[in-house]
């Protein structure tokens, strides 16, 4: 059996914590950014963890248990 590929694109848009959780970056934060609030775009800079329903489908493409 051929050896499972890793999404390249998941693989950089997502990380492992070191307690296992996946971090993402926030979407909004590349351009148009004239019309965004100081205080938008500084909240947008802050990593977020991936939500729990979403878990399986990114471990999936990054080929993780």
């Amino acid at each position: 059996m051929p050896k499972m590929k890793t999404n390249s694109g998941a693989k950089k848009r997502f990380a492992l914590t070191g307690t296992g959780k996946i971090k993402r970056k926030h979407a909004f934060k590349s351009h148009i950014l004239t019309k965004k609030t100081k205080k938008q775009k500084r909240n947008l800079t802050h990593v977020a963890v991936v939500e729990g329903v979403d878990v399986k489908n990114v471990k999936q493409l990054l080929c993780l248990k």
